[in-house]
């Protein structure tokens, strides 16, 4: 459809295809206290217990270099997935305390997903031989950072063009409506399908990871910045506007300290996904997920957007006029403020943008009739293989809750309880 569309703007391309770049989050702990933690090895995280003295407060965590156990570690599962051929480019520390973050080379969605795949067993089995344990959960101890696995996702041509590169695209295409045209038809798949997105990333160590510590909400938009609103805000009214960002200065306000620069398009963490340059970044994945979902779901919305543009533009309609028109329906989906902010609970609310809290709310978006047929009218998925993958996904957010009750219950029976009678606390 993309191809579809781009021939209807008079760029004729062999085809269009998905990149992306997964950041893997995870934590390191030692082994012979993960292996005192039966939840741990159950579940994946504390089901229960205390803040320690000191948590991530001092916020110097993320800025320290590697201590030297998990640095051998890390590159050693640097030089496993580099054996296989992939290319994990970026090492470094996370904000909470022990946890570490891999990021690959950008590559097709496809390939990138199975690789992933492939980092997140190879982390698992490296740290058991450094006397680690590599936890994948999304939220493994209450009070810190989350882990997630930000899907930074594009479009590509066979001759290199970025789809969401302006430059690019504008030179290959020599139409400068390209760019403002494949934005806007990502902001109405977002503003239409946003419960889809929702269910894509839902799992029980998500939803207590969503809404804090950098970690996007639950209300799915997209953070755009003030450079590209601007100019799809001058499209939309039919003006003549290039799209030029601008790096922004910023003070740290402490005398001695030189300002610094900012680039032009840096996203905004307490976004689910927001436009960082040249991609959008899809920040509520959590961890552990199987990148494969969320990316389907993602390709199929664009692609369906993408289908509607492109029908009604070889159907006679002006191109400016058919992006005009679904910004403006879907201008509601944009969202350059603060995610966490008490206000825009309520702010969303009006707006009647997708916000769903309950990840088994958010799995049943699955047998919405609009989305069943998106599916089958891409050939995505058939009715039958899109309610057998809702089943299998409630089955398994059910299955994850009844298991973390099950570990609590024993935690209290076997150890707690046992631990207050022989200190004389039972009462």
């Amino acid at each position: 459809e993309g191809k579809r569309l781009l021939k209807a703007l008079g760029y004729e391309v062999a085809s269009v295809f998905p990149n992306i770049g997964l950041e893997q989050e995870f934590f390191l702990v030692p082994r012979d206290a993960y292996a005192r933690r039966p939840d741990l090895q159950l579940t994946g995280r504390t089901v229960l217990g205390r803040m320690p003295p000191r948590g991530q407060e001092m916020c110097d965590h993320y800025m320290a270099p590697l201590n030297p156990h998990a640095h051998a570690c890390i590159a050693e599962i640097q030089e496993e997935c580099f054996r296989l051929g992939i290319p994990l480019r970026t090492r470094h520390r996370e904000v909470a305390p022990n946890q570490y973050e891999l990021a690959p080379a950008f590559g097709i969605a496809s390939a990138q997903s199975d690789q992933n795949l492939m980092v997140m067993q190879i982390a698992t089995e490296v740290a058991a031989r450094h006397n680690l344990a590599c936890l994948l959960h999304e939220k493994p101890f209450a009070g810190v950072n989350g882990s997630g696995k930000h899907n930074n996702w594009s479009l590509g041509t066979p001759d290199g063009v970025n789809l969401l590169n302006a430059a690019q695209v504008t030179a290959a295409s020599g139409n400068p409506a390209v760019f403002p045209i494949i934005i806007a038809a990502v902001v109405d798949a977002v503003d239409r399908h946003g419960d889809l997105l929702r269910c894509a990333v839902a799992c029980p160590g998500n939803d207590f990871r969503l809404g804090a510590c950098e970690a996007p909400p639950a209300i799915i938009t997209t953070y755009l910045g003030e450079d590209l609103t601007r100019f799809l805000e001058a499209f939309r009214a039919g003006e003549t506007a290039a799209y030029a960002p601008v790096a922004k200065t910023l003070s740290a306000g402490v005398e001695g300290i030189a300002p610094f620069e900012v680039p032009a398009e840096d996203r905004n963490r307490t976004s689910p996904f927001p436009y960082g340059g040249h991609r959008f970044e899809f920040r509520a994945l959590g961890s552990s997920e199987n990148p494969c979902f969320v990316n389907t779901v993602l390709n199929a919305a664009v692609a369906d957007a993408f289908a509607r543009f492109a029908d009604a533009i070889e159907g006679g309609r002006a191109p400016r006029e058919v992006a005009g028109e679904a910004l403006g329906a879907a201008w509601r989906a944009i969202f350059n403020g603060d995610g966490y902010s008490a206000e825009w609970g309520a702010e969303a609310e009006r707006r009647g943008v997708w916000r769903i809290d309950s990840g088994v709310e958010a799995l049943d978006r699955l047998a919405a009739d609009k989305n069943v047929a998106l599916f089958e009218r891409l050939g995505v998925l058939s009715p039958a293989e899109t309610a057998a993958r809702r089943a299998v996904l409630l089955a398994h957010y059910a299955g994850t809750v009844e298991l973390e009750a099950a570990v609590l219950a024993d935690l209290l029976a076997q150890h707690i309880a046992p631990a207050l009678k022989a200190a004389g606390q039972d009462r």
